[in-house]
């Protein structure tokens, strides 16, 4: 449900943070959220060592899978939720990245998001990027593209409620500023980026819906959802095949240090 695909536009915003990074050494890498696009980036970098953490133990196998080849013995894969004030006590990394973090931790710590940053900020040694996506479900855009992706968006996390799933939610990037400030570090750097969603995007959205709408008990009201989100599939992709992309939102990439 991390709603990034992924190649293109995670390779931008890692792009940036290494021109942020520069000549600063990675030194000891926690990521905070940890994914196989993440670790995928993270493995190319010089680092002394990595920490991976996952919410969920599927997610956590399927990294570890992805990264077995490339693993050094110094490197781990952790199971465990920022909620719990004893994962990681005491270890603090030169490098934190929280990527796509703050949305996904609904999944796991409802409520919590107001307090992750300052719950990492024991770890953070140095530098901590924050990677995440500006809200756009709960917004009624004026243009087709907007009110594409936010249909897509509705459609989606209504099919995760009824099947008994916690929707994502993100958080603006002032929040987001708002709240590192508060939590003892000082923003040195940010940037929006804009999104061009391909049918990549659509069909996993609208497939992540089916698979949930099949747990329903309740057959016709499954089949109406299916129908409308097949009906909003044909009209995203009619949109791409007559734009190329669906032109709409923002993803953001902000570094901070520990005061």
């Amino acid at each position: 449900m991390k709603v990034k695909p992924k190649a293109e536009r995670a390779s931008s915003l890692f792009r940036y943070i290494e021109d942020l990074q520069g000549d600063l050494p990675w030194g000891s890498f926690l990521d905070a959220g940890t994914g196989t696009h993440s670790m995928g980036w993270i493995s190319t970098l010089a680092t002394t060592r990595w920490t991976a953490v996952s919410g969920a133990e599927a997610h956590a196998i399927q990294v570890r899978d992805a990264m077995e080849s490339i693993r050094r013995p110094q490197d781990r894969i952790v199971v465990g939720n920022w909620a719990d004030g004893e994962m990681l006590r005491e270890e603090r990394y030169d490098t934190v990245l929280a990527d796509y973090l703050l949305g996904a931790i609904e999944g796991f710590a409802p409520y919590f998001q107001q307090h992750l940053f300052a719950r990492l900020r024991q770890h953070v040694g140095r530098r901590l990027y924050v990677v995440g996506l500006e809200p756009y479900v709960t917004t009624y855009p004026r243009s087709e593209a907007g009110k594409i992706v936010s249909a897509i968006g509705r459609f989606r996390d209504a099919c995760l409620l009824l099947a008994g799933e916690r929707p994502y939610r993100e958080f603006p990037l002032q929040w987001v500023i708002a709240n590192l400030s508060a939590s003892g570090y000082r923003v040195i750097a940010q940037r929006r980026f804009a999104i061009r969603y391909k049918q990549r995007f659509v069909d996993s959205q609208i497939d992540m819906a089916n698979m949930r709408l099949n747990r329903m008990k309740d057959g016709s009201l499954a089949e109406a959802l299916k129908r409308n989100g097949e009906n909003l599939r044909q009209r995203a992709l009619d949109h791409i095949s007559a734009n190329g992309e669906i032109a709409y939102g923002h993803d953001y990439v902000i570094a901070a240090e520990p005061r």
